[in-house]
C-alpha cells in the first residue's frame, strides 16, 4: 500500500510548491512540471559502472533525488506527486561531458579567407540538453564573454541548457591556429591570462597546440595557485613532458601526442599530420605508447575521449544514417559544406594504396583508451563539436557513448566514463554524476535498454535537470536549422 505524505508534513519538509514554479523562459520546453515525481518500474543504470538494475523506483522532490532503489509496494509517495510508470524504459544520470563548445565552424568562405567560428548561443545549449547533457565543460572559448552571459542566463532559468563549467579562451602559442585566438608572447603573458580569466569566473583553462613548455608551466602554476585545473590539446609539448610539468588533463588522447615524431624539436609543433604518420607506425601495445600510459597514470593525468570527432575523419564514418539525425538542426549551407568534405575524405581513401590514416588513428585511439582505463587511468568523454561540421552538440555526445562501446567498454562502463568520471574531475560528485539520494535530479529517461543496445541512448524521452523534465522534441524544434547560424 502506498502511503501519502500529507500537506502539513510536506510543508514541514520543505517540499516544492507545485507546478508553476518553472521560470517563464523554460516553460515552452517543459514536459514534466510537478512538485514531486515518482518513476516506477524503471530500469536504472546508476553511473558507477555497476550493472543495470530492473524494476526500480526513483523519487524526486525539490529538484533532488530522495529515493533510488527497488520497487516497493509501501513506497512513500510525496503529496501532489506525478507518478510515472516507466516499464520498458531506462534512466541514467545526466551526461557530464568534458570537451564541449558553444561555437561552431562557419561555412567555408572560399580561398584566401580566414577560418572563423560563430557562437551558437541559442542552438548549442538546447541541443546539449535535448540529448541528455545536463553538465558540460566548455573546453576552450572563442567568445568568452558570450559564454559567461549564456551561463548566467541558464543559471537564472531564463534559457534552457546544461550546467556550464567554463574554460578560458585558448592559451595558444605562436603561430596562433586562427584569428580568434590570442597569441601568447611568453610565460609572463600565459600567467597574466590565467589570472585575468580566473578573476572573470572561468573555472578551468586549456593550453593549445603551439604553447611552449615554459608558457605551459607558467599557466599550470598560475591555475593551480587559484585552485583551478588546466587541460590541453597539445602539439608542441608531448604528453610525458606535459605530465611532468603538472598538467591535469589531456584532450583527445593518443592521436594528438607528437612525442613519437622523429626529429621533433623541443617546444615546436611538427604538425598534426606528421604526428599521426609517426604514430601509425607504432603498436599501441609496444613499449613506447605503454610507457606514456604508465607515466600519465603515475602523474594522475586524466584523458578526455573525443572519439566522435576522430570518427568524422575516417572514410564513410559514421554511417550516413547516423548523420541524417543532425541534418534538420543544421543551417542548410552548413549541411552542404559538411557533406562536401565528407565525400572528399571518402574519395581520398579510395585513391590511396594505403589504409586510410583517419581509420587507423580511430582504431589506435580506441585501443589506447581501453589500455589506459584497464591500467587505472581516469577517462572522461566529450564530443568536440568542431572539425568540419558533422559532429554537433548533443548528437555527438550520444555518438561518443556508442563509440566507447565499440572500443570495448561495456555500456555501463561507457556511461560511467560520461557521467561520474566527469563529475569527479569537476569536483561536483556531491551534486551529480550518479543516481543517489541527495544528488541533483539530473536524469535521462530513454526508451529501451542501453545496457543491451547502446544506440538506445539516442531514444531520449525526457531529460531532467534539477527535477524539471524537459521535452527533447521541443528543444530540438526551437532551433531547427539554426546550428551554424546562431
Amino acid at each position: 500500500m502506498r502511503l501519502w505524505i500529507g500537506t502539513g508534513i510536506c510543508a514541514a519538509l520543505g517540499c516544492a510548491a507545485a507546478a508553476g514554479q518553472v521560470p517563464n523562459g523554460l516553460k515552452p520546453f517543459v514536459k514534466v512540471d510537478a512538485p514531486a515525481v515518482v518513476m516506477e518500474h524503471v530500469r536504472v543504470i546508476d553511473g558507477t559502472g555497476a550493472p543495470e538494475r530492473d524494476d526500480q523506483t526513483i523519487v524526486i522532490q525539490d529538484g533532488k533525488i530522495t529515493y533510488a532503489g527497488p520497487q516497493q509496494t509501501d513506497q512513500l509517495t510525496p503529496a501532489n506527486a506525478k507518478v510515472l510508470d516507466l516499464t520498458g524504459e531506462t534512466v541514467f544520470p545526466g551526461l557530464v561531458m568534458m570537451h564541449e563548445h558553444l561555437f561552431y565552424p562557419l561555412p567555408d568562405g572560399g580561398p584566401g579567407l580566414l577560418p572563423l567560428y560563430g557562437e551558437m548561443a541559442d542552438s548549442a545549449p538546447r541541443l546539449y540538453l535535448a540529448a541528455g547533457v545536463t553538465a558540460a565543460r566548455t573546453a576552450g572559448s572563442v567568445e568568452p564573454y558570450t559564454d559567461i552571459s549564456v551561463k548566467q542566463l541558464i543559471d537564472a532559468g531564463k534559457i534552457p541548457g546544461p550546467k556550464l563549467f567554463l574554460t578560458s579562451p585558448y592559451l595558444e602559442g605562436s603561430p596562433s591556429i586562427g584569428p580568434q585566438l590570442h597569441t601568447l608572447t611568453g610565460p609572463d603573458d600565459a600567467a597574466r591570462l590565467v589570472n585575468y580569466w580566473a578573476a572573470e569566473g572561468m573555472t578551468s583553462f586549456k593550453a593549445y597546440m603551439h604553447i611552449t613548455p615554459r608558457e605551459l608551466k607558467a599557466a599550470i602554476d598560475a591555475a593551480h595557485a587559484h585552485g583551478l585545473k588546466i587541460t590541453g590539446h597539445l602539439c608542441a609539448v608531448g604528453f610525458q613532458e606535459a605530465a611532468a610539468l603538472g598538467i591535469d588533463n589531456l584532450e583527445h588522447g593518443l592521436v594528438v601526442d607528437t612525442e613519437f615524431t622523429p626529429g621533433k624539436q623541443e617546444g615546436v609543433c611538427p604538425g598534426q599530420l606528421q604526428g599521426e604518420e609517426a604514430l601509425a607506425k607504432l603498436d599501441v601495445e609496444g613499449p613506447q605508447i605503454q610507457g606514456t600510459i604508465r607515466d600519465l597514470i603515475a602523474h594522475h593525468v586524466a584523458v578526455t575521449s573525443t572519439l566522435a570527432i576522430f570518427e568524422s575523419f575516417a572514410p564513410n564514418r559514421p554511417p550516413l544514417s547516423e548523420e541524417m539525425r543532425v541534418r534538420e538542426s543544421l543551417l542548410p549551407d552548413a549541411w552542404g559544406s559538411f557533406m562536401t568534405t565528407r565525400a572528399a575524405i571518402a574519395e581520398r581513401a579510395v585513391k590511396s594504396p594505403e589504409p586510410a590514416l583517419g581509420a587507423r588513428m580511430l582504431q589506435m585511439e580506441m585501443q589506447f583508451e581501453r589500455d589506459f582505463v584497464k591500467q587505472g587511468g581516469t577517462l572522461m568523454a566529450g564530443c568536440d563539436p568542431t572539425g568540419y561540421g558533422g559532429v554537433l552538440a548533443g548528437f555527438g555526445d550520444q555518438r561518443e557513448l556508442e563509440l566507447l562501446v565499440e572500443a570495448g567498454f561495456t555500456p555501463e562502463e561507457a556511461i560511467h566514463v560520461a557521467t561520474e568520471n566527469g563529475a569527479i574531475w569537476l569536483g561536483e560528485t556531491n551534486r551529480f554524476g550518479t543516481i543517489a539520494v541527495g544528488k541533483d535530479a539530473d536524469l535521462v529517461v530513454v526508451d529501451g535498454n542501453p545496457a543491451k543496445n547502446i544506440a538506445d541512448v539516442e531514444k531520449v524521452d525526457t531529460v531532467y535537470k534539477d527535477g524539471i523534465g524537459y521535452d527533447p522534441e521541443k528543444l530540438l524544434a526551437s532551433v531547427q536549422g539554426r546550428m551554424g547560424l546562431r
